[in-house]
C-alpha cells in the first residue's frame, strides 16, 4: 500500500516581516558585545581605579542626554536609517578605541563615543519600526509585537555574547574581545543599508529648523494629555536603568557566591527581550490586565525591600524588568500614536533625555543611601516608582486611547 505524503504548507512571511528583517538583523549584530562581561577586568588592567571608573561613568552619562534630542531631530529631518547607520559606526568605533586603549584617557574617549551610539539609537529605532508598521498595515496594532521581536533578537545577542565573551577572554585575553566585536557590528551597517526606510516623516514639506524644534518642544511640553504617557515612559526607563546599574548590589549584600552572578545577569539581560515578547501578547489597553500588571510591579518592588533570599531577589528583579519593558513598549506605542511622524524621533529622544536626567540624581541618592542604610532600603523608593508607573498604566487603560490615532 502506498502512502501519499502531503507537502507541509509553510506560511509565507508577511510583507511587514520581510521589510523589518534587516532591522532585526542589525539589532542582533549590534547586541553582540563580546567585551561587556570583561569590561571592568580590562579597565583595571590598563590602570583604572574606583575614582577613574566613576569619572568614566559620569562622562558617559553626560553625553547621552546632550545628544538625544538633536539626534532625534536629525532623524526626523534627514533619514532615520542614516542616523541608525551613524549609530552603528559609533558603536564599532567605540569598541575599536576601547580595544586599542592602553591608558585611562583613551578608554574614556571610547566611552564617550559609546554614548554617541546610545543617543543616536534610542528613539530612532522605535520610531522607524512604528512608521514601518503604520505604512505597511495602516495602523499601529502590530507595533508592540514587532518592536518586541526587535528587542528579543537584541537580547539573545546580549546573552550569547556575554557567555562567549567571558570564555574568549579566558584563552585569548580581554583586549581581543573588543577587537573581534568591531567587524560584527560593522556588518550591521550592511543590514541597515538593505532596509527600505518608511517615508511618512517626509510626507510633508520640511519647514525651517527653528519651526521644527518648536513643534517638537510643543509636542513634548505643550500637550497636557501626553503628560501621563511621557511620565510613564520616563518611569519605566528609569526603573530599568536602576535595575541594570544597581541590581547586582542585592547579591553583594546577601553575600551570594561568585558562581551565582553569571546566571543572575543572564536572566536579567534576557528579560529585556522576553519583556518585548510579553508586550506583544499583553493587551494593556484592557483595564483588568493593566491592574494585574500594576499589582505585580508593586509586589516585585516590595520583595526587593524585604526579602533576604538570593532566589527571591533574583526572581523579583527579573519579573520587575519583564513588566517594566512591556509597560515601556506600551507607553512608547501610546506616545507614537499621539504625535505626528514629522517629529516622532525627536519626541521619543526627548523622553529618553528626561529619563537620563532623572537617573543622575537618583543614582547619587541610591549610592549614598545604600552605603549608609543598606541596599534593601532602596527597595521602598523602587516600590513607590513601580506603584506610580502601575497607576499610570491603569489610568491609560481606563481612557482606552484609540489605536492608530496618528496625526500624519
Amino acid at each position: 500500500m502506498t502512502t501519499c505524503l502531503r507537502p507541509t504548507s509553510v506560511r509565507p512571511a508577511s510583507p511587514l516581516a520581510k521589510r523589518l528583517l534587516p532591522l532585526h538583523v542589525a539589532a542582533f549584530l549590534q547586541g553582540i558585545g563580546l567585551w561587556v562581561p570583561v569590561e571592568k577586568l580590562f579597565m583595571t588592567e590598563i590602570g583604572f581605579d574606583a575614582a577613574s571608573i566613576g569619572l568614566m561613568a559620569a562622562a558617559y552619562a553626560a553625553v547621552v542626554p546632550i545628544l538625544e534630542v538633536p539626534s532625534g531631530i536629525l532623524a526626523d529631518r534627514w533619514s532615520r536609517r542614516g542616523v541608525l547607520v551613524v549609530a552603528a559606526v559609533a558603536l564599532a568605533a567605540s569598541a575599536l578605541l576601547g580595544g586599542l586603549s592602553h591608558d585611562v584617557p583613551t578608554y574614556i574617549l571610547s566611552a564617550l563615543v559609546l554614548g554617541v551610539y546610545f543617543a543616536m539609537y534610542s528613539g530612532t529605532m522605535d520610531s522607524v519600526v512604528y512608521d514601518t508598521v503604520l505604512e505597511e498595515t495602516g495602523n499601529s496594532a502590530a507595533y508592540e509585537r514587532e518592536i518586541g521581536r526587535n528587542r528579543l533578537v537584541n537580547s539573545i545577542a546580549l546573552v550569547a555574547s556575554a557567555l562567549a565573551g567571558g570564555a574568549l577572554a579566558g584563552f585569548a585575553g580581554t583586549r581581543v574581545t573588543y577587537l573581534l566585536t568591531v567587524p560584527l557590528v560593522a556588518l550591521s551597517v550592511v543590514a541597515l543599508l538593505r532596509f527600505r526606510e518608511p517615508r511618512l516623516h517626509r510626507a510633508a514639506e520640511a519647514g525651517s529648523l527653528r519651526a521644527h524644534i518648536a513643534l517638537t518642544a510643543r509636542a513634548l511640553a505643550g500637550r497636557r494629555r501626553l503628560l501621563p504617557t511621557i511620565t510613564l515612559s520616563v518611569l519605566t526607563a528609569l526603573l530599568l536603568q536602576v535595575l541594570l546599574e544597581f541590581g547586582p548590589l542585592w547579591l553583594v549584600a546577601l553575600a551570594a557566591p561568585a558562581v551565582v552572578y553569571g546566571p543572575y545577569w543572564a536572566g536579567l539581560v534576557s528579560s529585556l527581550g522576553l519583556g518585548g515578547v510579553l508586550a506583544g501578547r499583553l493587551d494593556l489597553d484592557r483595564p483588568r490586565t493593566a491592574v494585574v500588571v500594576a499589582a505585580l510591579l508593586t509586589a516585585a518592588g516590595c520583595v526587593l525591600a524585604i526579602a533576604r533570599s538570593v532566589v527571591l531577589v533574583t526572581a523579583a528583579q527579573i519579573l520587575l524588568a519583564l513588566l517594566v519593558v512591556a509597560a515601556g513598549i506600551h507607553a512608547s506605542r501610546l506616545l507614537h500614536d499621539a504625535v505626528p511622524s514629522t517629529v516622532r524621533s525627536g519626541v521619543a529622544s526627548g523622553v529618553s533625555t528626561l529619563s537620563w536626567i532623572a537617573f543622575l540624581p537618583i543614582a547619587l541618592v541610591f549610592g549614598l543611601v545604600s552605603q549608609h542604610d543598606g541596599v534593601h532600603t532602596m527597595g521602598w523608593p523602587i516600590t513607590a516608582l513601580a506603584a506610580v508607573a502601575g497607576g499610570l498604566l491603569v489610568g491609560a487603560a481606563l481612557t482606552r486611547p484609540a489605536r492608530g490615532a496618528d496625526e500624519d
